[in-house]
């Protein structure tokens, strides 16, 4: 037991001996080293060269899984910067996609307003531009409302065109909408012209996309091809408003007329009022 004791005061002695004198054996032989190199510098070369090939494989085997590991780094760090990247370019996509739902209704809008352009009310007329709210089309009614009315100065009998040309006649007129007769309702009857012969005829809707001319003269031809345009007959409409041509000829005699104005754009319409004295009273009738 005495023994034992001795020698953990000797070891404990000598590690203290030691931290004391660390710093000065480490310049001692740094100092050693310098003195030795300059004495003999092939052999410092040579022990150098022996140290760095005995520590070499110990330092690539250390440094291999350093670099895998940088290297995973480095790819975990781009891959969030791609993810970040992404969602940014989603952000963005969608947000384009909202102004370039925008930028086609716009253009849509304003190619519908265009076509409008097209058409020159004759002077004395007034108009009021109105966009189409419904379409109450079906079996048995072709009408459409539209956003105007009393309060617009729009009046029962207006005719509604569009820059293809006639569509209709405004039926019921409210304070802020109105309900436009279409030239395709089995109501609608309007006076026409066959523009090649001059011959006057009725042009009547029967629900269908194809209304037909009626009470044509006798002796009157009508070819395929015929523009029809509007008469001045009755006072309810201006003479030459564009409707339609001639599409066919059935075994009676009656010509089907496909109308100018294309049913599938039916967005804006200009609601016309020539101040005409016409078959059709300007007010009653109204939208509740």
């Amino acid at each position: 037991m005495k023994l034992r004791g001795g020698s953990a005061l000797r070891l404990a002695s000598a590690k203290a001996w030691l931290q004391r004198f660390t710093f000065v054996l480490l310049l001692g032989a740094a100092v050693a080293l310098m003195i030795l190199g300059r004495a003999d510098t092939t052999l410092v070369e040579r022990a150098r060269s022996t140290v760095v090939d005995a520590l070499s494989p110990i330092l690539n085997a250390v440094a291999t899984p350093v670099a895998s590991l940088r290297h995973a780094l480095q790819n975990a760090r781009d891959y969030l910067d791609l993810r970040q990247k992404n969602a940014a370019l989603e952000e963005e996509t969608q947000r384009l996609e909202d102004w370039q739902s925008v930028a086609r209704q716009l253009q849509a809008e304003n190619e519908s307003l265009r076509a409008l352009l097209k058409f020159a009310p004759e002077p004395g007329a007034s108009f009021v531009t109105a966009r189409v709210v419904a379409d109450n089309g079906g079996a048995f009614v072709r009408t459409v409302l539209v956003a105007a009315g009393r309060r617009d100065g729009l009046r029962k009998g207006a005719a509604a065109v569009t820059g293809e040309g006639l569509v209709g006649r405004v039926a019921e007129v409210g304070e802020r909408s109105a309900r436009v007769l279409l030239l395709t309702d089995i109501n609608s009857r309007i006076p026409v012209v066959i523009e090649r012969t001059r011959d006057q005829a009725i042009l009547g809707g029967d629900n269908s996309d194809n209304p037909r001319l009626l009470y044509l003269p006798h002796g009157a031809t009508v070819m395929p091809g015929d523009r029809i345009v509007t008469s001045a007959a009755g006072g309810a409409f201006p003479p030459a408003l564009p409707v339609g041509v001639v599409q066919s000829v059935d075994d009676s005699g009656v010509g089907v007329v496909q109308l100018f104005v294309n049913w599938d754009r039916l967005e804006f319409l200009r609601l016309v009022d020539y101040h005409l004295p016409g078959v059709l009273p300007g007010e009653g009738d109204a939208l509740p």
